[in-house]
């Protein structure tokens, strides 16, 4: 029954004409700033979102599921009965082990500083990088006939097209395990040609870094034993429970192997897109906070237009608390018609540019012409609830002063 109450007279002081034109102008422009700010606030995040999805799914198509790699030192050692029980755990789908190393590749005068990496035939199973193909085939040869697959960056800084390459590149790389009484400094390089055979893009950090070979042609090029490696590449079943893989893989293992999934491969990249969105979110409730004064402005105009009606509750028997409520709630009122709106106007929004691309991404480089958006319901719920503290932050000190009016009837 009291809440009926407070409502009621909430919404009639809301939607009431005001005595001063100024008092409705003001409360209309607070509300408009909270839905434009709210608004803005959520395509902001969505486009956020869309970008994080993108970038993720980029990355994703490089890194796999699990990675295990040494905990110390740079290569680990993995024999057949230990990747059969890999093989036997449930959520594991395929591995592929990988080696990679640091190499100049030469081509005419031009060279080039890259990683190179070795990859077994399990690598077309783990890895989405086959899919992102961009001339020629995914072809690494063997130990005797090596192919490579160039990054684009790394084909260009070469001067080469990779699908058309007639006459091999030179590889050089060190070598491993090498006797300590060696005195001949080229003891410890190996030199090597292999052809290239295409050119993969997926993104900047790998397509002028990467180039992909047999691994049996690494191990023999660079002095490494029958079952060592840098890494093993797992990928899990599809609807797999990664931390339920993970926890029986180091079952399996034990502890002498380190164990990553995509976030810990990418642990720098995954803070810094969380603390980018956060800095977001501070930001524009920073703008939300200053648009609230309006509000603030606006009751405090609506207790002096409503000055007698407040004395007239209180002779009534209205309480200091009852009269503070209803202008509470009409702080609220505002604070949640303008978020519900600006939530509203930013999906409208979000699926405009969804469906018709309005808004393009300006150069011709990037894998998208136009920006993505994707919104999410925890940010419209945080966005929402955000607003309407802010109102209630703002309508408190209005409210307290309508409560504490004093009774002075004629």
């Amino acid at each position: 029954m009291k809440g009926s109450i407070l409502f009621t007279f909430s919404w009639r002081y809301f939607k009431a004409k005001k005595s001063t034109q100024a008092v409705n102008i003001i409360s209309w422009v607070s509300m408009l700033a909270m839905l434009v700010g709210s608004a803005s606030l959520i395509i902001i995040l969505s486009a956020f979102n869309g970008f994080e999805t993108l970038v993720k799914s980029l990355y994703a198509s490089f890194y796999p599921d699990l990675r295990i790699s040494a905990v110390s030192g740079k290569t680990i050692q993995l024999h057949p009965d230990q990747l059969q029980q890999l093989k036997n755990i449930k959520g594991v789908y395929a591995f592929s082990q990988t080696i990679e190393e640091k190499a100049v590749l030469q081509h005419d005068a031009f060279q080039q500083v890259v990683v190179i990496k070795g990859v077994d035939d399990g690598y077309v199973q783990t890895s989405g990088l086959p899919d992102k193909m961009l001339r020629g085939k995914f072809q690494t040869g063997d130990a005797e006939n090596p192919s490579m697959v160039l990054g684009i960056g790394v084909e260009q800084a070469l001067g080469i097209m990779a699908d058309r390459a007639i006459l091999p590149l030179t590889v050089y790389m060190p070598k491993k395990n090498i006797p300590s009484n060696s005195a001949q400094p080229m003891d410890a390089l190996s030199v090597a040609n292999a052809l290239p055979r295409g050119v993969f893009s997926i993104q900047s950090d790998f397509d002028n870094k990467y180039v992909l070979t047999n691994i049996s042609f690494l191990k023999t090029f660079m002095n490494f034993q029958e079952h060592e490696m840098t890494a093993l590449e797992i990928k899990a079943s599809p609807g797999a429970n990664l931390s339920i893989v993970k926890e029986q893989i180091k079952k399996t293992l034990g502890n002498n192997y380190k164990l990553e999934d995509r976030f810990e491969q990418n642990r720098t990249l995954y803070n810094t897109i969380r603390l980018e969105k956060l800095a977001i979110y501070g930001i524009f409730i920073l703008m939300l906070v200053i648009a609230a004064f309006n509000m603030v402005g606006s009751l405090s105009m609506l207790v002096l237009e409503k000055k007698r009606d407040i004395q007239i509750l209180k002779a009534m028997g209205a309480s200091d608390l009852l009269i503070q409520k209803i202008f509470l709630l009409e702080g609220i009122l505002l604070s949640s018609i303008g978020s519900l709106g600006g939530i509203v106007l930013a999906l409208l929004i979000c699926y405009v540019q969804t469906s018709y691309h309005l808004v393009p991404l300006e150069g011709a480089s990037f894998l998208i012409d136009y920006y993505p958006v994707e919104w999410r319901l925890p940010d419209l719920m945080v966005v929402g609830c955000t607003v309407i503290l802010i109102g209630i932050a703002a309508s408190w000190m209005p409210s307290r002063k309508a409560s504490l009016q004093e009774i002075s009837l004629r």
